[in-house]
């Protein structure tokens, strides 16, 4: 009994050790960045705000079709999770836009998150 708790303290102390700076990351790795261009997406660079939403409603759309398609719906290939990503990134960017405001956070990920579902598809 007492070499098994030994063990367990001992293995408990491993993980502990291992995973400093890396709670919420299996095997103590670095999240992995999903899109291939960290920073500033070419959404948050527009200026012109009527552009700006007819962009953002073209991914959105696109999206939209993507995660309501069977195709994609029944694929292997993840095109229908980043495509309801994308909807949902999108569709807040769109909400925030609609009030003038442009949230970089929303339209980083809706960019990105569109990106990688057209990645998927191809």
């Amino acid at each position: 009994m007492r070499h098994s708790a030994r063990l367990l303290a001992s293995a408990a102390a491993l993980l502990l050790a291992g995973s400093t700076g890396f709670a919420a990351d299996i095997i103590g790795e670095p999240a992995v960045n999903y899109c291939r261009t960290v920073g500033t997406s070419d959404l948050v660079l527009t200026d012109n705000m009527v552009e700006l939403k007819d962009h953002v409603v073209k991914l959105m759309d696109e999206s939209v079709a993507v995660a309501n398609s069977p195709e994609w719906i029944n694929s292997s290939r993840p095109a229908f999770v980043w495509a309801s990503e994308a909807k949902v990134a999108c569709g807040m960017a769109y909400g925030y836009l609609k009030t003038n405001y442009k949230d970089e956070d929303t339209l980083n990920k809706c960019e990105c998150f569109h990106d990688r579902m057209v990645e998927y598809m191809h």
